[in-house]
């Protein structure tokens, strides 16, 4: 059983394997800050996504790489707009899509798929199965942390989507503790939705009842 899990790590070495480690502890945090709505899922989510994107381009995972680049980059935009406030009211909470926002979330969606494939074939990096998984995964997240950045409720669909989705590709990739992470984020985004539709209908409540 220990072979079957960590057998791939024997060729690792220490430093790859304690950043892969501190990565996944970042991320879980990242996830569980931002089920609860804190600003914290940003500064954690930097940590992890700093380590992922150096690892994943050592290992030349180059579609998982940009993620991680595109996430550093998000975060530090979506931290800026968390704390956005107009007075003592925060200016951006949690919300629903508007049909401009499912345009631009469908162009993103798109034109990352498309980017990630004409990488990939730039690089001759199509040699395995997961390598076109790869390509729509990535644009999956695109989406998703551009949600979570504007603070959207459907920002969680997709990180379901995508870490379900996670979950085989990186066990098949060797990278265990990774999979493992993804199995807790799809658990924890499962309940970070609906912590964050209660929190939306409340709004909601209140709105109405003023």
């Amino acid at each position: 059983m220990k072979e079957f899990f960590f057998a791939q790590y024997a060729t690792y070495s220490n430093l790859d394997i304690t950043l892969e480690i501190t990565a996944v502890i970042f991320g879980l945090l990242s996830v569980w800050y931002a089920k609860k709505d804190n600003i914290l899922v940003f500064p954690t989510g930097l940590v992890s996504t700093f380590i992922y994107a150096y690892l994943l381009w050592k290992w030349e995972l180059l579609g998982d790489s940009m993620i991680n680049v595109y996430y550093f980059i998000m975060s530090i935009y979506g931290w800026y707009h968390w704390t956005r406030k107009n007075g003592d009211v925060v200016e951006f909470p949690i919300s629903v899509m508007t049909i401009k926002e499912k345009y631009m979330a469908s162009v993103i969606f798109v034109s990352t798929l498309i980017f990630v494939i004409l990488v990939y074939f730039y690089f001759n990096k199509f040699t395995n199965w997961y390598n076109y998984v790869d390509t729509l995964l990535t644009a999956i997240f695109f989406v998703g942390m551009w949600l979570m950045a504007k603070r959207k409720i459907e920002n969680w669909i997709f990180w379901i989507i995508g870490d379900i989705i996670s979950i085989p590709l990186y066990f098949a990739k060797g990278f265990t503790f990774t999979s493992f992470q993804y199995l807790i984020f799809t658990i924890v985004a499962i309940y970070g939705y609906i912590e964050w539709k209660k929190t939306l209908n409340n709004s909601q409540t209140r709105e109405v009842q003023k």
